[in-house]
């Protein structure tokens, strides 16, 4: 039988070794979970169905049955009545208890990031951004605008002021690999101090929608950030635009 979905097992382009002590339906389980984070399989796309399944990977239907069921516990998959099986988006939370970075704080939860630079620019300064950073009106600051993609999905849009004598220093290329908090510590010698947030709901514009592959006016979790550099000194303003469905962050409070 010849499996027309990407998920057949000529697709994951894996054995599944009958002498494994592995079982088979970790086995499977595993295979799909390696497809959905290296982006083989992306947000609802539609997976095989049973049928499909233990024709391709030549196993019983309770195999396929246990590593599907698992992994929609994870969050990872999702089922539809009447139609299937089909690939979650991304949902991760980034806890607000200490200062770090998207790309930071999701390789630490095993999660693969990049960013698509879609602006790096001098710009003069002017309104929030100049009052934000402390600067004035006009004085020259650095503009990056970024698409941050988690497992291969879009997930935020940043848009990010920084300091122009520190922020002239970056580079696409830097950006694109690496998280900017990362940047300016590691590489440009800027010991980061602490950030003001501030968290709220707003609709996505025709730009972001675009951007992020959803309707224009679909709910955002948008971030304002300052961030400063030691003794306080305002370093990078920032607009973070989060999907609302994959995204959310978490903190713990005490009495």
């Amino acid at each position: 039988m010849t499996c027309p979905s990407l998920c057949c097992a000529a697709t994951l382009n894996i054995p599944l070794p009958r002498s494994s002590t592995v079982p088979l339906y970790i086995q499977i389980k595993e295979a799909i979970r390696a497809k959905i984070i290296d982006g083989t399989y992306i947000g609802h796309q539609q997976l095989p169905s049973e049928n499909e399944m233990i024709a391709a990977f030549g196993v019983s239907r309770i195999t396929v049955r246990q590593a599907i069921n698992d992994l929609q516990q994870e969050g990872l998959l999702f089922k539809v009545h009447g139609k299937g099986t089909f690939v979650a988006l991304p949902n991760v939370s980034q806890e607000l208890t200490h200062l770090q970075g998207f790309g930071e704080a999701m390789h630490r939860l095993g999660h693969e990031t990049f960013s698509d630079v879609f602006g790096l620019k001098t710009v003069k300064a002017a309104g929030i951004a100049s009052a934000k950073l402390q600067v004035k009106d006009g004085s020259p600051v650095t503009e990056i605008r970024r698409v941050r993609y988690l497992n291969r999905e879009p997930v935020s849009i940043d848009y990010s002021w920084v300091r122009h004598d520190v922020g002239s220093r970056l580079t696409e290329k830097n950006l694109r690999e690496k998280d900017l908090f990362s940047l300016l510590e590691n590489e440009l010698r800027q010991r980061l101090h602490s950030a003001d947030v501030e968290i709220d709901a707003t609709s996505a514009s025709q730009d972001v929608a675009t951007r992020l592959k959803v309707e224009p006016g679909s709910p955002i979790l948008r971030i304002e950030r300052l961030t400063y550099a030691q003794e306080e000194k305002p370093l990078v303003f920032e607009y973070l635009h989060y999907r609302a469905e994959t995204f959310k962050y978490k903190m713990k409070v005490l009495r």
